[in-house]
């Protein structure tokens, strides 16, 4: 369920030549790509934010918010973490995944952990009534890495099968594979060359959009821009509609 890197790249090509605008190599065209997936992706969670703002309808199909959590659901993962010992015993801090992107539940032993700041912790450490428990555990968090307590001593939780982490990951960094055959670039599907977009089926015309308008800038292509601005005005007034 993903987009074919190839198909969005010859649809790109396709237009760029009707047009009349210019060749956009393989390597111009993974640098856009990856922009284009990244800029379509971040885009979910500020549309998503304004359409709860607005009524729904009854209709589960045409319904904006259902429609964004679908895509976004795409990307929620679930794992494991643990922390490690140093030589002389001292529990480092876990750290998360490396392609989280947005933070969603920490849990111990199956339990939500509430999130907590630094400074609270000094409070929830001062007074009995708040003390983390094995029902009540709590987390603070220090960019990539969180600390998990669920007792009264404050030890840090290190057991990987203890903590479980629910999050949204980035997508995977696509790539266009290829090899140079009679100095022409031919495309090379297999796993190891080549990554397909991870975005809903559904975003790859989107995607043909933001590459020919990136690539209007980066070939200096204005017109390229104006086809691709064009086409993503057309969509937002499909989408309004």
């Amino acid at each position: 369920m993903a987009v074919s890197i190839d198909t969005v790249y010859q649809r790109v090509l396709s237009i760029a030549n009707k047009e009349q605008r210019g060749y956009i190599t393989p390597q111009e065209y993974n640098l856009l790509a990856n922009q284009a997936q990244m800029e379509t992706f971040e885009q979910y969670f500020y549309d998503l934010n304004q359409f709860m703002r607005m009524p729904g309808n009854d209709t589960r199909h045409a319904d904006m918010v259902t429609t964004l959590e679908e895509k976004i659901s795409l990307f929620e993962k679930t794992a494991g973490i643990a922390g490690t010992e140093d030589p002389v015993g001292t529990i480092a801090t876990m750290v998360l995944p490396t392609d989280l992107y947005k933070l969603s539940t920490i849990s111990h032993k199956g339990i939500e952990a509430e999130k907590v700041t630094q400074k609270d912790l000094l409070y929830y450490k001062n007074s009995p009534l708040t003390y983390p428990t094995v029902d009540r555990p709590i987390f603070t968090r220090d960019n990539d890495s969180i600390d998990v307590y669920h007792d009264n001593t404050f030890t840090k939780t290190k057991t990987k099968d203890d903590v479980e982490v629910n999050y949204i990951a980035r997508p995977a960094e696509v790539k266009w594979g290829y090899v140079i055959v009679n100095d022409q670039a031919l495309y090379d599907n297999s796993a190891s060359a080549t990554t397909d977009f991870e975005l809903h089926p559904s975003e790859e015309t989107q995607l043909v959009i933001k590459i020919l308008e990136l690539a209007g800038i980066v070939i200096k292509k204005p017109e390229l821009y104006q086809v691709g601005d064009k086409e993503e005005i057309e969509t937002i007034q499909q989408e309004k509609r």
